[in-house]
């Protein structure tokens, strides 16, 4: 089935209503009334705390909390128990990094590259602070393809974690995290995966990754801000304690004869006070709204849209494009830069024609230090953009090239 995204659209109420060229999908997506109204009927009809009470009103919002994990589960092929909401990726993978930080020694090591957002290199660079773990990063070339070559010679006897994005959110090229995940299991180390760029745009399936924890967030993919998942192998979130402690997550807690504790059972060991029921309700809609197009027709829709810029922008004189060639090993995402001109100041002269883009370092900066650039303008696609958008995002950096 071939996307329509001028049917699409209708269900996007502010795209309709701002009448806008909205091309920054990577940052955050705009959200369906169907995602909309399912946060607005549990406030209304099925309001409560899951889990916490007898009342059938509650038992309603435990049943719902438990449909939508079930939903995000199916979405990623994982088992029910080995998903935890978040509040977000971010959230996610510094649970990750702290629930590991016990058993991580001084001098073990944590290999992560230099196309990562932010959120996937801060928190290892924090538990290296504290526990003296060695941060090994590796390059990208030109392209801002990842050195497979670089990565395998750093594993080592050492190597405790790998933590990399499954597609950058600069460039959109796609890594290989099967490849990765065998290399590092040779070593016995655990993989980690920021899918916050990837699970929005190409199918993922966990079990075919074969990592053993995958991130991502709800605002990138149609659903509702304040959302994130984390999943892990059943095993490992079994044997790790949890990193935020408090209500809920714990089965029992005595301070008779000394404190005594012990954790629920997963997932509900790693979601400590009252979760982010309406969230997790409205992710799970967003996450039906996608599987009824399919995640294989939301990719070949983005790769139109990307060659139909990337072939319209290449006869442009001044402006530079970045990333892989190879457009099928690439997401729906572009960077680019007009010579003399700040990026900043395009995305301005931009959004003044209702053109709506990402410029500066993008959570990036070692990324745009790799490539020896000072920012970039990033243009993002999804499934309500359309042809006519690209055409329109072309003529107006072609009028400000003259």
């Amino acid at each position: 089935m071939s996307i329509n995204p001028y049917k699409i659209v209708y269900d996007f109420p502010m795209l309709i209503l701002r009448n806008i060229v909205y091309l920054d999908n990577a940052s955050t997506t705009h959200k369906p009334k169907q995602v909309i109204n399912a946060i607005q009927t549990f406030y209304e009809n099925h309001y409560a705390i899951p889990y916490r009470a007898v009342y059938s009103i509650s038992q309603e919002a435990t049943e719902l909390y438990e449909k939508a994990r079930r939903v995000v589960a199916d979405f990623i092929g994982a088992k029910f128990n080995e998903v935890v909401f978040t509040k977000n990726a971010t959230e996610a993978l510094n649970i990750v990094a702290l629930s590991f930080m016990s058993k991580l020694r001084r001098d073990d090591e944590v290999i992560t590259t230099t196309m990562e957002h932010h959120s996937n290199i801060l928190p290892w660079i924090k538990i290296s602070k504290l526990k003296g773990v060695k941060v090994r990063f590796i390059s990208v070339d030109q392209n801002g393809e990842l050195s497979y070559d670089e990565l395998s010679n750093a594993l080592n006897r050492k190597t405790r974690i790998v933590a990399l994005t499954h597609a950058s959110h600069v460039l959109g090229v796609i890594n290989d995290v099967k490849r990765i995940a065998d290399e590092a299991h040779d070593f016995n180390a655990k993989v980690v995966v920021d899918g916050a760029i990837s699970t929005p745009h190409i199918p993922v399936n966990v079990s075919k990754l074969d990592c053993d924890f995958l991130v991502f967030t709800g605002h990138k993919m149609l659903g509702p801000s304040g959302i994130g998942v984390l999943y892990g192998r059943e095993e490992l979130l079994e044997e790790l304690d949890p990193a935020i402690v408090g209500g809920e997550m714990v089965s029992s807690v005595s301070i008779k004869g000394g404190c005594m504790v012990s954790w629920s059972k997963i997932p509900s060991k790693f979601e400590a006070g009252s979760q982010n029921i309406p969230g997790a309700l409205g992710l799970m809609e967003a996450l039906k709204y996608l599987s009824s197009i399919g995640m294989d027709n939301v990719l070949i829709h983005e790769r139109s849209l990307l060659k139909t810029f990337m072939d319209s922008i290449s006869d442009l004189r001044n402006v530079k494009t970045y990333g892989v060639n190879d457009l099928n090993r690439r997401i729906g995402i572009a960077a680019f830069n007009i010579d003399g001109i700040d990026p900043h100041d395009v995305a301005l002269l931009l959004d003044q024609n209702n053109i709506m883009v990402r410029s500066g370092y993008h959570c990036a900066q070692p990324l745009h230090e790799n490539l020896n650039l000072k920012g970039s303008v990033r243009v993002s696609f999804y499934i309500y953009n359309t042809r006519e958008d690209v055409e329109k995002l072309v003529n107006t950096i072609s009028q400000i090239t003259v």
